[in-house]
């Protein structure tokens, strides 16, 4: 039992809870409700704290403790499933969010778990770094896009989770602790895709890289053509990724390099913004009443991006896009040698879907990632080079649509393909689905009960996915926001 533990054992109930005071959200404050960034999910937690140092953590552990609370950390909340909501403790990290360092020579930085990668970009880029490969987008933070494998696209480019050279974690006892691939390795590769059950993140080592441009070039291809290249298309380019518009049967491929070009701007305040952001958004606002509409739509953005255009700018710009609107929206891993015979499944999925009068009507694109296989315990990506494809159902001005039926016959087809959820996203996997899919499942599980055995980071999604608990008080439905369609 450390000092630092036994000081804080020590402190009366009462005191305890005015040094948590000045970091206590009041009731009557909205920050203590939380929502998802697609207000798909959301929660009331019992009290939620909002840390600026690593010592205020150790004081909301403490209070768990005596307690008898569960504690869960969240950053903005971008995950579009329950995976940060709570009925106990909730720790806020937005306040945790400072660089701590930054080697240049050595290329990694040391940060808070809290920062944005937005923030981290900017900051990055003031010493001329940035991060080696990026998602669609950055306004996760840090940690969020750690404890889950989130990933960006390039087929011999990891997880973002194998750029993590160490974290520091505060565990359930009180305990400060560093881990690595040399430290503590088994705390380690079970934290860097750990869902935040293992402890609380209060730093982050990543290795990063000189700061790079990418010179994109996005173009458009029939379906088949796609399909049946796809092995030469995939390693075409450093960064490959691919939307695919069901309803015009075609491809619409970025391949993106490293370049030393100046940067070019490709943007259209007419297409991308008046047509392509808000008459798409109306015309799937009539798609809701109008089944065929949708068709037209996604054939109509299918035109809209056939050009081709050449864009060369920062990094993470060419890696990040515009999510347009608030959404509904799953995400599965095949492995890659199964890609081609998953996707022509999907596509006579959605063709029967499109010529039944009442069939679904998704909208568009579905989009397709690649990843490097690497060990992570609980990545998609551990012990396989991995096809990811993501559906979605926009949210028209926030408005309810149908989503439920049409996941679930997505799911249906990934997982006949050996499919993984992506960890940020609903999905129905159970643990013995899971130690079906991940040979290190039991190795996991077995440090959540080594380092965390009374439960103090489990919260409902955890309780539910990792240890297969069942009943009302952990089905996601009880987080599900009032927005959310049912059927």
């Amino acid at each position: 039992m450390s000092h630092a533990f036994q000081r804080l054992a020590d402190i009366p109930l009462s005191a305890l809870c005015d040094l948590l005071g000045p970091i206590t959200v009041p009731l009557a404050d909205p920050r203590s409700r939380f929502s998802n960034w697609a207000k798909t999910y959301g929660c009331t937690p019992a009290t939620v704290f909002e840390p600026t140092n690593e010592y205020e953590c150790e004081l909301v552990l403490e209070l768990a403790r005596r307690e008898g609370k569960t504690v869960r950390a969240a950053g903005v909340g971008h995950s579009p499933s329950d995976l940060a909501c709570t009925s106990g403790y909730m720790v806020r990290t937005d306040r945790l969010c400072r660089v701590l360092e930054v080697n240049s020579d050595k290329r990694y930085v040391v940060a808070q778990p809290g920062i944005t990668l937005h923030s981290l970009h900017d900051q990055l880029a003031a010493h001329h770094l940035a991060m080696i490969n990026v998602g669609s987008i950055s306004d996760q933070s840090l940690a969020g896009i750690i404890t889950t494998a989130t990933h960006g696209s390039g087929i011999t480019y990891g997880v973002i989770s194998t750029h993590v050279l160490s974290l520091v974690l505060l565990l359930a006892d009180g305990s400060r602790v560093r881990c690595s691939r040399q430290d503590r390795p088994d705390l380690f590769m079970a934290s860097i895709c750990g869902l935040g059950t293992t402890g609380l993140i209060l730093s982050i080592q990543l290795e990063v890289e000189p700061a790079f441009r990418l010179k994109e070039t996005q173009y458009t291809i029939p379906f088949d053509q796609g399909l049946r290249t796809l092995d030469e298309l995939v390693p075409s380019a450093e960064h490959v990724r691919l939307w695919w518009f069901p309803q015009a049967d075609a491809l619409r491929v970025s391949a993106a390099n490293r370049t030393s070009e100046p940067k070019t701007s490709a943007t259209s305040w007419f297409w991308n913004t008046l047509v392509g952001y808000h008459v798409i958004q109306f015309l799937m606002f009539l798609g809701r009443y109008i089944a065929p509409v949708n068709i037209w739509t996604g054939r109509l953005a299918s035109w809209l991006s056939s050009a081709t255009v050449v864009s060369i700018d920062d990094s993470y710009r060419i890696f990040n896009l515009d999510c347009k609107y608030l959404q509904y929206t799953t995400e599965w891993a095949v492995p890659y040698d199964k890609a081609k015979a998953c996707l022509y499944d999907l596509r006579s999925w959605l063709q029967d879907e499109h010529s039944n009068p009442r069939g679904l009507r998704p909208h568009f694109p579905i989009e397709i990632r690649f990843t490097e296989a690497d060990d992570i315990w609980l990545s998609p990506s551990n012990g396989q080079r991995t096809c990811w494809i993501g559906i979605i159902q926009y949210k028209p001005y926030n408005l309810k649509v149908p989503y439920r039926k049409l996941f679930e016959r997505f799911e249906n087809v990934l997982r006949r393909h050996g499919g993984r959820p992506h960890w940020a996203k609903a999905h129905p996997l159970r643990p013995e689905d899971l130690r079906q899919l991940y040979p290190r499942f039991h190795d996991f599980i077995g440090v959540l009960e080594a380092v965390d055995p009374h439960g103090m980071f489990r919260n409902e999604y955890a309780q539910r996915h990792l240890f297969g608990r069942r009943g009302p008080e952990v089905d996601d439905r009880v987080f599900k926001s009032s927005q959310s369609a049912v059927r």
